[in-house]
Formats: structure tokens, C-alpha cells, sequence
């Protein structure tokens, strides 16, 4: 942190000339004059949701890709029409009168640490993931098929390292800011890649170091379309691997520099091709930047142990994995777990997709099949027990946990085989955690067969910059695009005081 000397004296409003030396180069490490007061009253009073800022040293982002059912997880409607409750019911939970969906019953026990938001709501029914963590303030399907569209904004994990990187002046940090397990999204699927997870014009030198999964599945899941008819079965980690998985970072296996070499990692989304893209495009303005910072980064991965023993999730004990799951997503949590203990800054863990057609959480049709077999059991415990490992290690007030999709699904069931709810995304349920969230709350409402808000509307770039806000950004920062205009980390969200 910077020191500015000068006289203590104080002005207007109780800020000292010291301090108003300060602010001149705040803006600079994505902070402004309210951030400082913030701050100010955040050590002179108790905490309330005005005073969270920076409440969170880090934060893990659970995304599922598809988008789970709002129906079947933190917003059932038991009392609604056979069509719409559908085959599950609800159960209670440790808040009273408060009910979700019958097959979460370990997050039901945790429901008093956590807020559920009901009424999420955005005007784009579509696979949208950089909608909901960039700050783009439109969407069309064909951005979503082209991540490196030059229209696309920074990923929320991006922006978070690309001002931290700021305020540290480019000293390397103990962990890579900015992490996502368990490898590129979409590159499983033998389909497109979507966008989202990508740094934009910040340059690719932002983009998330990706850990990649290395395992057997123990299960195959058989992979059907109502109109194509079924297709091989497939090996799927998600339904449950072998206790010797790991991650790993492709280039930081080495003892030094010699590690990295651009034809060792072919195409996959590593250092070493964060390297050769920054390499293109070094004729922009943000190049040579992105460019260095990815070179000093694979070279402190390749020389140090703190990122393989953070990835090795062997090191934990069994119970304890078995209670996360011994299935990918579990293990990627604790993974994640792992990495923030030990200094990461934003860590993603996607729940994505593996072989064709049958897309996880995308339940157009094996609605049941899929959220009986392995999402929602999935889902239950690898949640539960992140929320209370955090808890039990004292790092549950100081990390953020956001479960967060892109859309919700159909209030009505369809006809597909297996049923099937389509996109929605008039209004969906969130879960978050931790970091300077409430406890025990749920905000917002949606009417009687979970279609529409019914108070309390939530934008998904509201809940962006919660997350820089309690991160300790100013979710009115802006970062330059390659002609050097600016534009704001979260779009045109605000805080919800009434998350914290």
C-alpha cells in the first residue's frame, strides 16, 4: 500500500489533507472518495450491509452451465399444479417456514448461513454466461458462440485481478488472482466453445488460469435427444470419479522456464496459449501488457510449489472428500477451497458439460433422470460441505461463495421424454454465502408458479457488483477497452444492501 506523508489536518466532512492526497490515486486501484469512507466507517463501527465493503478477501463462483430449475432447488411450489411443482416436493430448512426442494436436504441444514435471492430476472432466455458475469449490457446468441468477439466485456473474475494487479503496482501475487476448474469451459462437449470466462479487451493475459481435471469417471451417463435418437454412452466425471483425480496447470509441472513451451500445450486454454495470443496481439495497446504479465506468471508457476500443493486435493483426507462428493464438481469445490486458503482471489468452478447433446443442467428433456441421478445429490453435498468447511476453518466471513447460472427454467413442465423445463429467465433463484452476506435470508419473491417477480427484482449485474463491492471495488470502476474508452466493471448494476 501506498504511504503519502503530508499534514493531518483535517477538512470538510472529517477527511484529513493526508487523505485527500490519497484519493488522487485511487482511481487508479479501482477505488474512489466513497470507497475511502467506506472503509473509514468500516473500522469505526459495527458492521451493517452500508459498511461491508471489502468485507470478503476472496470469492469462489459456482457456475453450473445450462442453468438449474428454480422449481427443484431454492424456490419449489408445492402447492401449484401437477404441471408445474412437477415430481418433486419441498422440505423444510433450519429457517422456519422456508422450503426447498426435496433432494437438497444437506443444504437445507445450511440454509441459516447463507441468502437465497427468488427473484433474479433479465430480458435474455438464452445460454447468455457472459451476460451474467460480464458487465455487457446486451446479448444475442451469436456473441455467445464467439468468446473473443471484440464486443464482449471482461469476466467478473478478470476484472477482480486486473484491478488488484493495479493496486499492487504488477507484483506478482502468492496465487494466481483469477482461477477456473476444472478446464475451459465447453471444451468437453465437442461442440462450440461459449463465451464468458474470458478477459475481452482487457487482453488474454487476464483471461483464468485454467486447473485442468486429470481422473477416471466411475460412471457412465447414457446421452439421448428426443428427436436423434441416443447417442454413445459417456464416461461423465460429474457422476462420480476415482479418489486419485487431480488438477493440474499445464506449465507450472517444471522447475523452471524450460517448462514452457507453446507446442507442449497444443490448443488447450493454458499459460502457454494465454502466451502466444497475447504474442498476436502485441500490435494493440494492451499487448505488450498482456504479453508480460502472462511471461512473469508461467515463470513464477514453473518455479514454485505453492500452486501444486494447493491443487492436490489428495492431500485432504477422505472423509472429508466424501462429504463434498467424489464426483467432479465436489472435488473441484474443495480444490477451490484449497486455493483460497492458501491466497487465491477469485476462483470459478464451472459444472459443465461432457460428450454431446445431454447438456447437465440444460433439462430440455431427462429432466428427472438427470436431477435425481446426479445434479441435484451432486449439487447437495459439494455446496453444503463448502459452506461448512469455510465455517469450521474461520473463513467463511472473509470468502464469498455465489452459486449463479445464467437464466432460470419454465414455470411449465414440457412433454420431452424424462420431462423437460425450458429456458426462463423472467425470474430465477440464486444462493450465495459468506464474504459479508447475510445470513438466514431470502430476498425477493416470485408469483405463484415461480414465472414472473413478484417483488424485489434482481439483475444479474447487481449481483456483479455486490460481488466487487464486497471484494472492496468499486463497482463504478471502469476499465479501458483497446481504444482507451471506459467502461464500468458491472454495467449498470448497483449493491443490494439487502443481500448484506
Amino acid at each position: 500500500m501506498l504511504r503519502i506523508l503530508g499534514s493531518s489536518k483535517k477538512m470538510c466532512g472529517g477527511i484529513t489533507r493526508r487523505d485527500a492526497l490519497q484519493i488522487g490515486g485511487l482511481g487508479a486501484l479501482g477505488m474512489s472518495l466513497g470507497d475511502l469512507m467506506r472503509l473509514k466507517s468500516a473500522q469505526a463501527s459495527p458492521s451493517t450491509g452500508a459498511n461491508s465493503f471489502g468485507r470478503a478477501k476472496s470469492c469462489i463462483l459456482l457456475f453450473p452451465y445450462g442453468s438449474p430449475p428454480q422449481h427443484e432447488t431454492f424456490d419449489p411450489k408445492p402447492y401449484a399444479p401437477e404441471q408445474i411443482q412437477g415430481e418433486l416436493g419441498a422440505i423444510s430448512t433450519t429457517l422456519p417456514g422456508v422450503e426447498i426442494g426435496e433432494l437438497l436436504p444437506n443444504i437445507a441444514r445450511v440454509v441459516d448461513r447463507t441468502t437465497i435471492v427468488r427473484s433474479m430476472t433479465h430480458p435474455f432466455p438464452v445460454h447468455g454466461v457472459a451476460y451474467a458475469t460480464t458487465g455487457i449490457d446486451t446479448y444475442d446468441p451469436s456473441l455467445e458462440v464467439n468468446p473473443r468477439d471484440v464486443r464482449h466485456w471482461p469476466y467478473v473474475g478478470s476484472c477482480v485481478d486486473y484491478v488488484f494487479g493495479r493496486r499492487s503496482e504488477g507484483a506478482p501475487p502468492p496465487m494466481p488472482r483469477n482461477m477456473a476448474l476444472p478446464w475451459r469451459m465447453n471444451s468437453k462437449n465437442g461442440g462450440i466453445a461459449s463465451a464468458g470466462p474470458y478477459a475481452a479487451f482487457l487482453g488474454s493475459g487476464y483471461d483464468p488460469v485454467i486447473a485442468e481435471f486429470e481422473g477416471e469417471a466411475t460412471h457412465t451417463v447414457p446421452k439421448n435427444h428426443p428427436v436423434n435418437g441416443p447417442f454413445k454412452d459417456v464416461a461423465d466425471p460429474f457422476a462420480g470419479v476415482k479418489p486419485d483425480c487431480c488438477f493440474r496447470i499445464a506449465g507450472a509441472e517444471g522447475a523452471g522456464a524450460a517448462a514452457i513451451e507453446v507446442d507442449r500445450l497444443d490448443r488447450r486454454f493454458s499459460l502457454a496459449e494465454q502466451l502466444e495470443q497475447a504474442r498476436r496481439g502485441l500490435d494493440d495497446s494492451s499487448g505488450t501488457l498482456a504479453y508480460d504479465r502472462s511471461r512473469q506468471m508461467a515463470l513464477s508457476l514453473t518455479t514454485g510449489s505453492r500452486i501444486r500443493e494447493a491443487l492436490d486435493v489428495s492431500r485432504e483426507p477422505i472423509k472429508l472428500r466424501d462429504q463434498y462428493g467424489m464426483a467432479l464438481f465436489g472435488q473441484a469445490c474443495l480444490t477451490a477451497r484449497r486455493l483460497i486458503e492458501r491466497g487465491g482471489k477469485f476462483v470459478t468452478v464451472f459444472w459443465d458439460e461432457v460428450g454431446p447433446i445431454n447438456n447437465e443442467w440444460d433439462t430440455h428433456w431427462g429432466h428427472y433422470p438427470r436431477l435425481k441421478g446426479r445434479l441435484l445429490p451432486g449439487f447437495d453435498s459439494a455446496f453444503s460441505a463448502l459452506v461448512l468447511d469455510l465455517e469450521q476453518r474461520g473463513l467463511l466471513d472473509e470468502t464469498l461463495v455465489v452459486w449463479l447460472s445464467e437464466h432460470g427454467r419454465t414455470p411449465k413442465l414440457n412433454n420431452s421424454p424424462g420431462s423437460g423445463r425450458d429456458h426462463w429467465s423472467r425470474v430465477y433463484s440464486i444462493c450465495m454465502a459468506g464474504g459479508g452476506v447475510g445470513r438466514g435470508q431470502v430476498v425477493g419473491a416470485s408469483d405463484a408458479i415461480g414465472g414472473d417477480v413478484a417483488n424485489t427484482p434482481v439483475s444479474p449485474k447487481d449481483i456483479l457488483a455486490t460481488i466487487f463491492h464486497l471484494l472492496g471495488i468499486d463497482p463504478h470502476t471502469t476499465v479501458p477497452d483497446r481504444t482507451n474508452r471506459p467502461f464500468p466493471i458491472a454495467g449498470d448494476g448497483r449493491v443490494r444492501f439487502e443481500l448484506l
